[in-house]
């Protein structure tokens, strides 16, 4: 992934192994995508349409390491209704759980996916629940994102432009906690833990709650120029005192330590033009991958955030996409494997 190497390894495995990037085209303009968890389906991932119509698709798709060929399996492929704003798989990575797929657009929705070949049941999705909550109504304001908790897989936390933070058992299909969490639209939700979650909001602040004391959150951080909305926010796995978020239509990428409120503990400015995903590695405290409309892939060592460095920082590996990056996701099963979705094409690289 754009690393610069010692030359005398050139035409080693090692260097082949490095260059490895695989591509999908999907039919259609990609947006939601997330890479599955489960130790029984490497390299699968899913994929959904961004189509300016009521039906949309979501299909799931896999590399066959064998061939270096991804492909999509036609009876794993369902119509959706409106594009998926985030769509996410079942954090079970021992398999203990049925196999379960997420998506939010008009409401929450969990699909089954029937992935085996035996006679009984044919492999195909089917839609196992549909949850809305709004309790007054058959509609409900549209779900900006949403955040399956890894520490207790029954409990997914959606955000709203109705302002709103729910909180759902999705075991029992019910509403454990609606809060309104911002003054404007929420963009993003992210689990720090069992009962811990933090939203990013268009009223522009960063803010944390606490299940136990659903009264009250906690602001982390507030973009400093008023109405400056933040639509992404990423909650480090390997040290929770450690987020991220993306201002809207900005190039940088601003790091929080929850410990110091208010203050970025480093800000990431590389990107020629908006930012519009980041993701933690799930393997390491200390690195960033992020990705914009200037078509490139960026990868940081934040290991010394702490201390200022000259000029900013700057990324340690970079590679630039056919066209502006709209989705990134780093593998958590896999993690040497960084997935990207430009225009109608997905890419797995090897970081």
């Amino acid at each position: 992934m754009g690393a610069s190497s010692d030359p005398t390894q050139d035409g080693s495995d090692e260097q082949q192994k490095r260059s490895e990037i695989y591509t999908y085209e999907a039919p259609w303009h990609i947006y939601a995508m997330n890479w599955s968890v489960r130790r029984d389906k490497k390299y699968r991932l899913a994929i959904a349409s961004l189509l300016e119509q009521y039906p949309n698709r979501v299909e799931i798709v896999q590399l066959d390491d064998s061939n270096g060929e991804i492909r999509s399996d036609p009876n794993l492929s369902f119509e959706h209704p409106y594009p998926p704003t985030k769509a996410i798989f079942i954090p079970d990575k021992d398999c203990h759980r049925p196999d379960l797929l997420a998506t939010s657009s008009d409401f929450l929705r969990v699909w089954r996916i029937a992935d085996t070949d035996a006679e009984s049941s044919p492999r195909a999705v089917e839609l196992k629940s549909l949850l809305n909550g709004n309790k007054n109504s058959e509609y409900c304001g549209p779900l900006t994102s949403f955040d399956w908790n890894e520490a207790e897989p029954r409990r997914i936390g959606t955000s709203s432009i109705d302002t709103t933070c729910t909180i759902w058992d999705i075991e029992k299909e019910t509403v454990d906690t609606q809060l309104i969490a911002h003054d404007k639209e929420v963009y993003d939700i992210a689990w720090g833990g069992v009962g811990v979650f933090a939203s990013v909001s268009a009223d522009g602040s960063v803010r944390v709650f606490d299940l136990r004391d659903k009264e009250h959150s906690t602001i982390i951080y507030e973009s400093s120029e008023p109405d400056t909305p933040l639509v992404r926010l990423g909650w480090n796995k390997q040290d929770p005192r450690y987020m991220a978020t993306i201002i809207m239509d900005s190039a940088k990428v601003v790091v929080l330590d929850i410990r110091f409120p208010t203050l970025p503990v480093v800000e990431l400015q590389r990107h020629q033009a908006s930012v519009n995903a980041i993701a933690w590695a799930p393997h390491s405290s200390c690195h960033i991958c992020t990705a914009g409309d200037d078509s490139q892939a960026l990868i940081w060592d934040l290991s010394s955030m702490g201390q200022p460095v000259e000029g900013g920082l700057d990324p340690i590996l970079a590679y630039t996409a056919g066209a502006e990056i709209e989705q990134l996701q780093w593998s958590s099963s896999q993690p040497d494997w960084v997935a990207i979705a430009f225009s109608t094409k997905l890419q797995i690289l090897r970081v």
